[in-house]
């Protein structure tokens, strides 16, 4: 989840759509023009260790839109994927 916020805070689409599930990844994924990313807050996770192929990541992303804050909330689905790490979707 760190990973993904920080490639969403300097733009990295290319990293975001190799960590995404292919079942559910877009074909293309446009940040331009997006607000700045800046905090990340995980307030809870579930599973996610080296022995499971699934787990949860409940977080708040804080970012700045045209000078306005603003924060969103998520909790988020990964699984494994050829043994990697993807994000699936929100729950």
């Amino acid at each position: 989840m760190r990973s993904r916020f920080s490639a969403f805070s300097v733009g990295d689409a290319g990293y975001l759509l190799r960590t995404w599930h292919p079942s559910t990844r877009p074909a293309r994924l446009d940040l331009a023009g997006g607000p700045r990313w800046v905090r990340l807050e995980i307030l809870g996770t579930t599973g996610g260790s080296a022995f499971h192929t699934e787990g949860t990541v409940r977080f708040r992303a804080h970012y700045e839109d045209r000078g306005t804050p603003g924060a969103m909330e998520e909790n988020s689905r990964f699984v494994r994927d050829a043994g990697a790490w993807t994000y699936l979707g929100a729950l």
